[in-house]
């Protein structure tokens, strides 16, 4: 079995790499671990049901999407992948498969599969399943990230139940994310997938029903291939507000709270009533991106000036409390792309910015999108207009409702500038280059197009190792295509920070950031 070398933990690497950046105190150590207020006393026990409170609904045309709290949720239930990495490093793990080898030229990939699975309806798991599962990742109706990594399957040899080998138009530095982010479906009911009706997967817990913007609910599978979990259901309710997700945490309505602010998580941490689970390697990145069909944006100087202008330090500390690393590059510490050096290209120089705006005259008023009603978005974008303003550049901020901005982003349609975050670089780092949507060299939401860019991220897909030096130096080259044209300015990188009552435990994480809970349990 082959799988890419592990890779340092984001906390270590943080610190080695920029002592001017502070991790928030007293997090939790351990990846997935409760912090030392948890309440454990005694083994597992069985029953009950888990209550979540979720930031954003589920998405259906971007059910795949890695798109909503809710949905995210949904993934990480019902369904597995037949790879699976741990948090902080690309040293995968079997999951539905079993093993796999990767051909000497790259070109292949076969993968032994359990023969031990089913559905929730009780079909058993096949070959033909993970054929049809890539081939729908690959279909662009679906919109996802890995579409293009999920097409580069040119072939499949499904001749055995529990076999499978996958042909590759090129060697593919990232296969293995693709087997790690894809979730195995079920074709007999991928009519009522499409519709929200139903979702079959082989994962521990079965979905019974979505309320849209009120919640959705999941009962226990009994007949789980890792062993039926300890929670009885879990009821995960859409409450967009942080505050009313610490209250009712408070109040004993939710159990676990999915988008608690970093100046709540400080104050709940201290009560021993309450965990707080933090999960390293699962890194989410937030940026301001330039819309380079608005005529206004397309001089680079203009986009410059907003990098330099932005103040990530300031967003490190009031947003993230501290907990999450300020750079202009989109990557997680612990990749083979991570630049601390370049990462710092367009620090802080209200100097600089100023001098360009000059150097521009006039500069029209640019519209500037967040997501509504997520702190994040909002704290961020009144920092960035602040700073703005300081170097002579005037923003309108437009509050915009999340589905809206995520169809938006996917048909690369925004106005101007705007706020949002972004994973993938958790990933091997071609899979941000031709997968994500900010980032895809082939067509990005941006507009963003430079053959350059396209050449050097393509060739960096199809080295078999990514952790190469053949590698490194096209990684090299790609963070110079993203420093030079700024079609975008990452602002700060953070990894989640989940908060739950004490009774509550054993949840996890994945690198994907989706809830994980087939062995979590609560105190009855």
């Amino acid at each position: 079995m082959t799988a890419p070398h592990t890779r340092p933990s984001f906390l270590r690497l943080a610190a080695a790499a920029a002592a001017s950046v502070l991790l928030l105190a007293g997090c939790s150590s351990a990846v997935g671990e409760q912090s030392s207020g948890s309440g454990a006393s005694g083994d597992p026990v069985e029953g009950g049901t888990l209550r979540v409170a979720a930031t954003t609904d589920h998405v259906p045309a971007a059910a795949f999407g890695q798109s909503s709290d809710v949905g995210n949720t949904l993934i990480g239930l019902v369904y597995d992948s037949l790879v699976e990495y741990p948090h902080d490093s690309l040293d995968a793990q079997p999951s539905l498969a079993t093993s796999w080898e990767v051909a000497e030229d790259g070109r292949s990939i076969t993968l032994q599969l359990r023969d031990d699975v089913t559905f929730h309806d009780g079909r058993p798991f096949t070959s033909e399943d993970v054929k049809f599962s890539i081939q729908t990742f690959a279909d662009p109706a679906w919109a996802v990230q890995v579409q293009r990594t999920a097409a580069a399957v040119t072939g499949f040899d499904t001749s055995k139940p529990h076999e499978i080998t996958l042909e590759l138009a090129h060697p593919l530095s990232n296969i293995l994310d693709l087997l790690d982010i894809v979730p195995i479906i079920d074709s007999e009911t991928y009519d009522e997938l499409k519709e929200a009706k139903t979702y079959n997967g082989t994962g521990p817990f079965r979905f019974t029903g979505w309320s849209p913007g009120s919640k959705m609910t999941f009962e226990r599978n009994d007949d789980y291939w890792k062993g039926a979990p300890k929670l009885e259901a879990v009821d995960v309710q859409v409450v967009p507000d942080a505050q009313a997700q610490v209250a009712g945490l408070r109040s004993g309505q939710y159990d676990l709270a999915l988008g608690v602010t970093a100046r709540d998580v400080e104050t709940l941490e201290q009560d021993p009533k309450f965990d707080v689970h933090s999960f390293e390697g699962a890194t989410q990145q937030q940026y301001i991106g330039f819309q380079l069909e608005n005529k206004d944006l397309q001089d680079v100087r203009l986009r410059q000036a907003v990098a330099y202008a932005v103040d990530r330090q300031r967003i490190v500390d009031e947003l993230f409390r501290g907990a999450a690393v300020a750079s202009g590059l989109p990557w997680s510490p612990s990749s083979p792309a991570y630049d601390e050096a370049k990462g710092q290209a367009y620090a802080r120089d209200v100097a600089k910015a100023k001098a360009l705006v000059a150097e521009l005259g006039d500069v029209p008023v640019l519209p500037l999108q967040f997501a509504a009603g997520q702190p994040a978005g909002e704290t961020i974008a009144q920092i960035v207009q602040a700073n703005l303003e300081e170097v002579g550049i005037e923003v309108e901020l437009k509050p915009t409702e999340f589905a809206q901005m995520y169809k938006q982003l996917v048909g690369a349609q925004f106005e101007g500038l705007w706020i949002f975050g972004h994973t993938y670089a958790q990933y091997s780092p071609a899979t941000l280059t031709v997968s994500a949507f900010p980032f895809n060299a082939a067509h990005n939401a941006s507009n963003f197009t430079d053959e350059e860019y396209l050449a050097d991220s393509d060739a960096s897909w199809k080295v078999a190792d990514p952790t190469s030096e053949e590698a490194r130096e096209l990684f090299d080259r790609v963070n110079d295509h993203i420093v030079d044209n700024v079609w975008l300015t990452d602002l700060t990188t953070s990894y989640p920070r989940l908060v739950s009552t004490s009774a509550v435990h054993g949840i996890d994480y994945s690198k994907r950031t989706e809830l994980l809970l087939d062995e979590a349990w609560k105190d009855q």
